[in-house]
C-alpha cells in the first residue's frame, strides 16, 4: 500500500482519537457493554500507530509520541475535563493497543505484505 495513503489514513485515525479522548462528555447513549471502552481505547491507539509504522515512519518517534499522548490524555481527562475522569486502566488499554500495533507491524513486514524501511529494520 502507498505510504502516503497510510499516513493520510493515520492522520484521520488521530483525529478520531483526539475527538474521542478530549470530548467534554462521554458518549451519551453508548451501549453499556462491559469493557467496550477499553477496547475502544486500545483500537484508538493501535490504528494510527500501526498505520504510521507500516508507512515507514520511525518507531523511535512514533512510539514515544503515542505513549506520551496516552499518559497525557488521561491526565487531561482527570484534571481538566469536569465530566470525564482519568483512568489508569484506560492508559493500560492504550499501551496495549500500541504494543499490539508493534507486533502486527512485525508480523506484516516479516510475512512480506509490505517492505520495512531501513530504519524500521535497524530498531
Amino acid at each position: 500500500m502507498n505510504s502516503r495513503l497510510l499516513v493520510i489514513v493515520a492522520a484521520l485515525a488521530v483525529v478520531v482519537q483526539v475527538v474521542g479522548l478530549y470530548r467534554p462528555t462521554g458518549l451519551a447513549g453508548a451501549p453499556a457493554i462491559p469493557g467496550l471502552d477499553k477496547i475502544a481505547h486500545a483500537l484508538m491507539f493501535a490504528a494510527p500507530v500501526l498505520l504510521l509504522l507500516l508507512a515507514g515512519c520511525r518507531r523511535r518517534w512514533v512510539l514515544p509520541v503515542f505513549i506520551g499522548h496516552a499518559a497525557i490524555s488521561e491526565l487531561v481527562q482527570h484534571f481538566f475535563l469536569p465530566n470525564r475522569s482519568g483512568d489508569p486502566y484506560d492508559l493500560l488499554a492504550d499501551l496495549l493497543g500500541i504494543g499490539v500495533a508493534v507486533l502486527l507491524t512485525r508480523l506484516v513486514t516479516r510475512r512480506g505484505f509490505t517492505r520495512p524501511t531501513p530504519d524500521a529494520e535497524s530498531e
